[in-house]
């Protein structure tokens, strides 16, 4: 579904609502039940060409349900296929999702929902544009040239009065690989979203992409179970120190857990690489680990 298509059933929605201080949470429990099969279909069903139906119906009608007056405090617990992280300031929400072709291709979707005071719509799409660039870590993209990825946290953190929110996500990439991103989201003058900035600081080490990156990428063999996320007690997005297995690091298929761990903690408007987390911590065992979910999702 286009640019064109959202804004045009937009346009035909959102004044079908009264507005009103508190959502019409009877309204959105009745669109929520629709929204589910849906839902779940898109990720479910046994046939590509099902997956996709699905997901187009599920856009029009999330778009539809979004435009509710105040639909922003309604957490739409259940749909357990779609990854829905608000920002630590309710500034906004990130609503993505991952579509499977098959085992060797993914694509993401998703959309920005504004917190707006009056309660309407302020809806950004999100385009998957990385099958159309060879270098997904360089530049500050917009919407329309997003790089996917299923987002699991949202951190914030402001430098020089500018608000920096880091998203971690997750792209399950092809059959040898799989992916973990930390992008940064940032709003323009116009109150646009756009992804990537040159906040990232670290040595290249001819595992990581060489810099500078605007995002950064962590990627390894499918099965390794690598992981990525953000500890509060470090104050710091920690994630697996990865080696290869047969001595070529630049082979990504090859690389996997070390057994150490490495992060990022922001200073001075920056993400600054760490390289042992745990250095100066003798005592330390392992990484602390992330609170599971109610599934193993396979996000961390």
């Amino acid at each position: 579904m286009n640019l064109r298509n959202i804004l045009v059933v937009l346009s035909m929605h959102i004044g079908l609502y009264g507005f009103s201080q508190t959502p019409d949470t009877k309204l959105l429990q009745q669109k929520e039940m629709e929204l589910k099969p849906l839902a779940d279909s898109m990720i479910f069903a046994p046939m590509f060409a099902m997956r996709m139906q699905s997901n187009t119906d599920f856009v029009k009608n999330l778009v539809k349900v979004l435009a509710i007056p105040y639909s922003f405090q309604y957490p739409f617990d259940s749909l357990q296929t779609v990854s829905i992280e608000n920002a630590p300031d309710n500034a906004f929400r990130i609503f993505t999702w991952e579509i499977e072709k098959d085992d060797n291709y993914y694509r993401q979707y998703g959309a920005i929902q504004m917190n707006t005071k009056d309660g309407k719509l302020k809806l950004f799409p999100l385009f998957d544009y990385s099958e159309f660039t060879a270098k997904p870590c360089d530049s500050v993209r917009s919407a329309r040239q997003w790089i996917g990825a299923l987002y699991y946290k949202v951190l914030k953190n402001s430098y020089n009065g500018k608000d920096y929110y880091a998203l971690l996500g997750l792209d399950d990439n092809d059959f040898l690989t799989t992916r973990k991103w930390i992008d940064v989201l940032t709003f323009n003058g116009r109150g646009e979203p756009e992804f990537g900035a040159p906040v990232f600081q670290y040595a290249y080490d001819t595992i990581k992409a060489e810099p500078p990156v605007d995002r950064f990428l962590f990627e390894y063999r499918k099965d390794a179970k690598a992981r990525l996320n953000y500890d509060p007690g470090l104050n710091a997005i920690v994630f697996d120190h990865v080696i290869s297995e047969n001595k070529k690091p630049w082979d990504k298929t090859t690389l996997v857990p070390s057994g150490l761990y490495e992060g990022f903690q922001w200073r001075n408007g920056k993400w600054v690489h760490v390289k042992d987390m745990f250095a100066s911590d003798p005592e330390s065992k392992s990484a602390p680990l992330p609170h599971p979910r109610e599934e193993d999702t396979g996000l961390f």
